[in-house]
């Protein structure tokens, strides 16, 4: 590319240098190196009459993992195909996916991404992939054939399991990083297009992401190449779905965020990209950069308030029962007045951005010396607890209380409204020794562990139970908010909270800073839906109790006809109560640091299964 190297007005064009393709299908060789070079490759592929799952937002399940740390241990994948695109749509991995429950894979970054210079002189590489270089290719490090027909056939597989694929994809920046990075690409290019530069200094670069350049996705020619990536994804790899790192960065007008920029509104009118599944992580690291619940219809985000509030419940800080209840109930508060419902929200407790579910239990801080930045890096606000010792353990009573709070938090993910997301490997136990940056750590420390013992195998079983109660029971997957009165039936109301004597909560009750108990009594006759024949739906009534204080306390279950059965109970091992039946009035026994789930089938639901 020939023109000015002029860095004072932004330009630093260098006809010397090799330059690859924004739009190369394929790069081959060391990117980083100089010696990654565009490979023109032969579209052709037999699809079969692939047809996407399509699976509603409400009943979906996402699985966020890394494509080469979910196989790369695994014993039953054949060793030449373990890390790979090919391993995700061998058996084993589809029948982990299908016993969970999984409707989507969330894959983080798989386009082609450089390795920082400062991880290669640590012998460290880039691991999560946040670095991407090429918006059209598949990163091929992760293929164990070097072909995209390896990617197509591993969307393909998992379509044909009924599993969606959605790729986590980065727009917001490159990684051709700040002034100083390698000219690779659309530095070469055309930098001052490419690129948001500083009006103040135009060598230097608009940073905010954290990552040393921000995309300049207010240009046309920026959004076009956005939008051809977008389309290609979907229409020739026939991916499902987009989660859209630092979303906030893709909505800046100038400076500050606008629900209304041309990005959102391009999206909003593509017949392509607007019919797949749109995920915001919504914050950057600029000003005004936190933007949850401020996309506009037709996007979903990752709920951060739901994550944080649900891990200070359960580590017990006092006053957050209210905070709990919004959360549980889809965060109404957060998108409701953009016209969207529950499944805007993208409910989850841990991600690959922080501790893992078991590190959550185990550490008060973050153990990052590895990543060679003196322990600097990762967030020190994570909200965990310890339960009492830092790191592992032998002490019986301790590991007792870390398996039941891992039971606890993936109860409650299954059980509210909104979308979960799991975190690959959570449901094993798997852990990072602490390590809640694991960015550049492309080893053991960050690959899924697939030899649990017995308390892992446990917890498998009680994810495997959870998820089915939820697949199970539409009440956890309403398309509309709770309105305070069932749908059907106007003197019963929709969902009603409790305290611990079986009535309900005053408003005294909701501001007392202790409060630690809580219980939700969910109407089988309040959904709103009807089934594919146009019948109401209805449910059994569905009762959840939440107690994050240490000690026990007897919940006086609620009135009316029938008895309630106890399906869940975190306080056990295996999560299944001792004791089954309970008539209402009786106390249930709820034990300190445990989660319940009741069930009694409400009339109409009881002349149904009895017709």
């Amino acid at each position: 590319m020939h023109g000015p190297h002029a860095p004072e007005r932004g330009h630093r064009f260098n006809a010397q240098r090799l330059l690859l393709d924004p739009y190369a299908r394929c790069i081959v060789g060391q990117i980083a190196s100089g010696t990654g070079r565009c490979q023109v490759v032969d579209p052709a592929f037999t699809w079969d009459g692939d047809r996407a799952p399509r699976v509603p937002w409400q009943d979906s399940l996402i699985y966020e993992l890394h494509v080469r740390g979910f196989s790369k241990l695994h014993p039953d994948v054949p060793e030449p195909l373990r890390g790979t695109y090919a391993a995700l749509g061998s058996a084993p991995a589809i029948e982990h996916f299908k016993r969970l429950g999984v409707t989507a894979v969330e894959l983080l970054p798989v386009n082609a991404f450089v390795d920082e210079k400062r991880l290669a002189q640590h012998s460290l590489r880039n691991y999560w992939g946040y670095n991407s270089i090429g918006f059209f290719a598949p990163e091929m490090r992760y293929s164990a054939t070097g072909t995209l027909g390896e990617f197509k056939t591993m969307v393909k597989t998992l379509h044909s399991a009924g599993i969606e694929v959605i790729l986590d994809v980065v727009y917001n920046h490159t990684g051709e990083g700040n002034h100083l990075g390698p000219t690779l690409s659309f530095r070469g290019i055309d930098n001052a297009l490419y690129y948001r530069l500083d009006p103040r200094d135009r060598r230097h670069y608009v940073d905010t992401t954290g990552c040393g350049n921000s995309l300049n996705a207010g240009h046309p020619v920026v959004l076009q190449l956005v939008m051809d990536s977008l389309r290609y994804w979907i229409q020739e790899m026939h991916v499902d779905g987009f989660r859209f790192d630092l979303a906030t960065t893709l909505g800046r007008s100038h400076h500050a965020f606008d629900p209304a920029a041309a990005f959102f509104s391009i999206v909003r009118q593509d017949p392509v990209i607007s019919q797949v599944k749109l995920i915001a992580e919504p914050w950057d690291l600029g000003e005004g950069g936190y933007q949850v619940g401020n996309f506009p219809p037709g996007w979903s985000e990752w709920n951060d308030k739901y994550r944080d509030a649900v891990r200070a419940y359960w580590k017990g800080d006092g006053g957050l029962i209210g905070e709990l209840a919004s959360r549980l109930t889809g965060s109404s508060d957060l998108y409701e007045r953009g016209g969207r419902g529950p499944s805007a929200s993208i409910n989850f407790v841990t991600a690959h951005d922080g501790f893992t579910l078991h590190d959550l239990v185990s550490y008060h801080h973050k153990r990052n010396a590895a990543n060679h930045e003196g322990n600097r890096d990762g967030t020190n606000d994570n909200r965990s607890w310890n339960c009492g010792v830092e790191g592992p353990t032998e002490d019986v009573s301790v590991n007792k209380l870390r398996e039941r709070q891992k039971r606890n938090f993936l109860a409650t993910l299954a059980f509210s409204q909104g979308v979960p997301m799991l975190l690959a490997g959570d449901e094993m136990g798997r852990t990072q020794a602490g390590n809640n940056n694991a960015y550049c750590q492309d080893n053991e420390l960050a690959w899924i562990d697939w030899s649990p013992g017995a308390p892992e195998r446990r917890l498998l079983e009680f994810v495997r139970r959870v998820v089915a109660l939820r697949a199970a029971h539409p009440l956890f997957r309403r398309r509309l908010y709770f309105r305070g009165r069932a749908v059907r039936d106007p003197e019963m109301k929709d969902i009603s909270w409790l305290n611990p004597n079986g009535a309900e909560m005053t408003d005294e009750q909701w501001s007392q800073s202790f409060a630690r108990c809580l219980g939700a009594l969910v109407s089988g006759r309040g959904l709103a839906e009807r089934d594919e024949r146009g019948r109401p739906v209805e449910d059994d009534d569905l009762l959840l109790l939440f107690n994050a204080h240490d000690d026990e306390i007897g919940f006086a279950l609620p009135g009316g006809d029938g008895r309630w059965d106890a399906l869940v109970d975190t306080s056990f091992e295996d999560g299944l109560p001792r004791v089954r039946a309970f008539a209402p009035g009786d106390a249930y026994p709820l034990q300190g640091r445990s989660l319940v789930l009741l069930a009694k089938p409400s009339r109409s639901s009881r002349a149904r299964k009895d017709g």
